[in-house]
């Protein structure tokens, strides 16, 4: 089974991250791996685009970091969200609530529950 597209995925990558340290702060490879099991491996999120989505969240005040334990000599940079980064993670909560009633306006349920269109295969 395929996985979802990065490029549709990609609005979302913040509230993904948002919602996964709203428990607790973590670090890259943590959250890395929490994606990967929860989606069941649909979704596996790029080291690049996870790092390029901590250092915007960081800009924009939603996620503070700091240095954490030391594994195999390296300090691991911790992130945890902010009063702000909660209030984001509303927001884009909403904002996806909308756009999940949008789209699924133009998705056939035939489809939706067969997965593929039998007539194409």
């Amino acid at each position: 089974m395929p996985g979802i597209s990065s490029d549709v995925i990609r609005g979302y990558n913040d509230t993904i991250i948002l919602h996964l340290l709203q428990g607790k702060p973590s670090y890259g490879y943590e959250i890395s791996k929490t994606i990967r099991e929860k989606s069941e491996e649909k979704y596996v999120i790029k080291e690049t685009t996870l790092y390029s989505a901590f250092t915007r969240l960081e800009k924009n005040g939603f996620v503070e970091s700091y240095s954490g334990d030391e594994t195999s000599g390296r300090k691991r940079t911790y992130y945890q969200i902010t009063p702000a980064g909660r209030q984001y993670y509303y927001e884009k909560c909403r904002e996806w609530k909308l756009t999940k009633e949008v789209i699924e306006k133009f998705i056939d349920k035939e489809e939706e529950t067969d997965g593929y269109n039998k007539e194409l295969l």
